[in-house]
């Protein structure tokens, strides 16, 4: 029979373990809850690098905007090295010639568009491959960061495929080496006064000239950080469409007409040859318009049945991109006040867009 001495002592000191256990317990507790304090308390008080505010569609390009407060010699976030090095030879350049911020950030933009920055060779240029380069292109024989072409002029394959000539040609104006021809962004009258993507486009005759606006708040972040700059963070809203407004008020109704239909068509795709309704090239479109109206035109070169004008009317024909005399490898129809209706590429189909978007505008009035 147990002793009921002994098993009181041991319910005793059952009851003092469990005592002690929970007061260490509490105590554990305690303990991690301070420690937790401090270290948020730690962190809390740690500078931080400036963050960018990105939204809607420039979300793709956030991380580079996070350049900002990095020690000499860190890279940019989403940039390699060599990009970089591109980055650097424009920038460099520029301001050599004491060039605003603005046209820093134009050829920070052409660039990353033309190349994403990089230097690239040409598997149609054999002797592209003779030099230093981060990849490898094949449109016609573009080469380099700018992918300007050695048949146009911009210089030989040697020189386009160094950074510091590719930013001088970009640049142009009388320190550069072509000497306006081609045209660099010094070269175009007003450019200063042109949106950034339009005076990328200007020098460039890109067949994409919107594509160029997307790339201002990447451009812009790594033009400040290779300037020693940090400006504050910002939401960079993206660029708003245009507003599709042309006033039928005073034409001809013949003109309304054309207006009407060609609105009708706004939002169409880009089909290399077609013909059919919203699922057209440029010309497809044209002709598609004039169609509705009563007036059939030649499947190209529409602009041969017209009279060439100075003082175009809403409903004329818009022609750009000469190829030769008389021919033009872009046709749209006219707005007035600096814009035209085209289908434009298959990027972005069928707009209303600014005529300078395109080069060398010549108008016809189909109509006289």
């Amino acid at each position: 029979m147990p002793n009921p001495g002994l098993a009181a002592v041991l319910v005793r000191r059952r009851t003092l373990y469990r005592l002690v256990g929970a007061f260490v317990a509490v105590v554990a507790l305690a303990f991690a809850v301070v420690a937790s304090a401090v270290a948020v308390v730690l962190v809390g008080d740690r500078p931080t690098a400036a963050v960018a505010c990105v939204s809607g569609a420039d979300a793709d390009v956030g991380n580079a905007l996070e350049v900002l407060s990095r020690p000499p010699g860190v890279e940019f976030a989403g940039l390699s090295a060599a990009q970089v090095n591109v980055a650097k030879g424009y920038v460099s350049v520029g301001k050599g010639l004491r060039l605003p911020r603005e046209a820093l950030v134009i050829a920070i933009m052409m660039s990353l568009q033309e190349s994403s920055l990089r230097m690239l060779a040409n598997i149609n240029v054999p002797d592209s491959f003779n030099y230093p380069h981060d990849g490898v292109g094949s449109d016609h024989d573009s080469v380099g960061s700018a992918q300007q072409r050695p048949a146009a002029g911009w210089g030989s394959v040697q020189e386009l495929m160094d950074i510091t000539y590719n930013a001088r040609a970009f640049y142009g104006g009388t320190s550069g080496p072509n000497h306006g021809s081609p045209r660099g962004l010094l070269d175009v009258p007003g450019w200063a006064s042109l949106s950034k993507g339009q005076a990328a486009q200007a020098v460039q005759v890109s067949a994409f000239p919107e594509l160029y606006d997307r790339w201002e708040p990447q451009a812009s972040a790594i033009v400040d950080a290779l300037s020693g700059t940090a400006p504050a963070p910002s939401c960079k809203v993206a660029p708003a469409v245009i507003s599709d407004s042309v006033s039928a008020d005073g034409l001809s109704q013949i003109r309304q007409d054309i207006l009407r239909f060609t609105k009708m068509g706004v939002g169409g795709s880009y089909v290399w040859g077609g013909t059919a309704f919203k699922e057209w090239d440029c010309s497809g479109f044209v002709q598609w318009v004039y169609r509705q109206v009563g007036i059939d035109l030649p499947r190209v070169e529409q602009w041969r049945v017209g009279q060439m004008t100075d003082n175009p009317q809403i409903g004329d024909l818009v022609v750009q991109n000469p190829q030769g005399p008389n021919n033009w490898g872009h046709v749209g129809i006219y707005a007035g006040d600096g814009l035209m209706y085209s289908a434009l590429n298959p990027s972005v189909g069928t707009l209303m867009h600014p005529i300078d978007w395109n080069h060398g505008t010549a108008y016809f009035d189909l109509l006289a």
